[in-house]
């Protein structure tokens, strides 16, 4: 058994399933650093920390041109594989031709409801989902062709009728109520400029009703606190301008509890197993606290004594791991076919090869100037903006677009 998490000499299903896990992942991390120990870099080396790039790419373009019939039940999901697609390329700085591009905006633009937002696919149903994932695909294109899609009029209309008397915002007419419609639709309103007063109404106060006992936030008033949602509602609060009235102590140590010991990674929730995605999901959440948080010198990760985080916020030093992070995407989630998993012993897919590569660029983002990037210069990530998480110079440019634009009218 290799070191980890103790079960306190009560084997249950769920301390066997961690247990086997670490000692996967902890092969995983042996095999890399051997291979680094012996000097064996590049793409050609299977197993080690380097950035199987060429492998990724070919993985994702062929995503775009053509998917196996297993993707059919993401049928109403098409936007976001088009998002994810597209997201990972940025990363890697390797979009595709101008022409494959205008092939998926004008796909996109057949997904635009002809009341506003965007659908799974076309002629469905329009959906806060899509209509986010839809938004940060066409800013990641980035063309004025792109651009000129999004029919902001009928955007601010559709996501005004989405807003619900609690605060916070239904996720499709008559659908559910949680916190990933609050942040899907005031991101896709501030990327698009059309972030309304009649939008953030209340948004902040629903979102604060979400925050649970362990610090963390689920994603309705009640549940269990969870990594995805918790994104959702920081990130919504930052486009709120309200991040500061979150409990931002009890919620970063609840996110450090999250990163585990071994894996290096992070679970979305107690007891649970790592998972890539939460790379992003977890990994992402500190830089948008940090501002609140760089006034205090440690973080308290046991809420029954002062046992201290590596958490000043100075020199080298940061709340977690960076480079734990970084050797557990690098060795255990990447498939040696290319794209990149959950964990090594389930299979690749482009959900987690977009957020497993957004974790990796907002980790090397926290580097400092002089901080050496694990596996060499050519792991290099371009940015991701941590709010939006659209790569950062495009969501700059598509910012400056929309924001130039004239003010709606009624």
């Amino acid at each position: 058994m290799t070191p980890g998490q103790a079960d306190d000499g009560n084997s249950t299903e769920s301390s066997r399933t961690q247990t086997e896990t670490e000692d996967m992942v902890f092969r995983c991390l042996q095999r890399a650093r051997g291979l680094e120990e012996a000097g064996q870099f590049g793409e050609h080396v299977q197993g080690g920390l380097t950035l199987q790039r060429r492998q990724h790419v070919e993985f994702l373009v062929a995503g775009l041109e053509e998917l196996s019939a297993g993707h059919a039940s993401l049928d109403a999901s098409r936007p976001w594989l088009c998002y994810w697609i597209l997201h990972s390329l940025a990363l890697l700085d390797a979009l595709p031709s101008e022409a494959m591009l205008n092939r998926v905006a004008e796909f996109l633009a057949r997904c635009q409801d002809k009341d506003g937002g965007f659908a799974g696919g076309p002629g469905q149903m329009a959906h806060l989902a899509p209509t986010y994932a839809a938004i940060n695909a066409l800013t990641t294109i980035g063309t004025d062709y792109a651009y000129s899609i999004v029919d902001r009029q009928k955007l601010h209309r559709f996501l005004c009728s989405m807003k619900h008397p609690s605060g916070g915002f239904t996720m499709h007419q008559g659908g559910e109520v949680d916190v990933r419609g609050s942040y899907c639709g005031l991101a896709a309103a501030a990327l698009s400029g059309v972030l309304t007063p009649e939008l953030m109404q209340g948004s902040g106060d629903y979102i604060m009703r979400c925050q649970t006992y362990e610090g963390g936030l689920g994603g309705e008033p009640g549940n269990e606190a969870h990594g995805g949602y918790t994104f959702c509602a920081v990130a919504a609060m930052v486009l709120l301008g309200q991040v500061h009235r979150l409990d931002t102590v009890r919620l970063e140590r609840w996110v450090l509890r999250r990163h585990m010991a071994l894996e290096g990674g992070f679970s979305g929730r107690a007891n649970k197993l790592v998972d890539g995605c939460y790379s992003f999901w977890q990994g992402g959440l500190l830089p948008l606290l940090m501002p609140l948080l760089s006034s205090r010198t440690h973080v308290l990760v046991s809420g029954e004594d002062d046992r201290t985080a590596s958490g000043v916020r100075s020199g080298h030093e940061y709340p977690f791991d960076l480079e734990a992070l970084q050797r557990y995407i690098l060795s255990a989630c990447q498939d040696p076919s290319g794209g990149l998993r959950d964990k090594p012993s389930l299979r690749r897919d482009y959900y987690h090869t977009c957020y497993c590569l957004s974790g990796l660029a907002v980790t090397q983002s926290l580097l400092l100037s002089n901080d050496p990037v694990l596996g060499g210069l050519s792991n290099k990530l371009l940015f991701t903006d941590a709010v939006l998480n659209v790569e950062k110079s495009k969501a700059q440019r598509a910012l400056q677009h929309f924001n130039a634009l004239p003010k709606l009218q009624g």
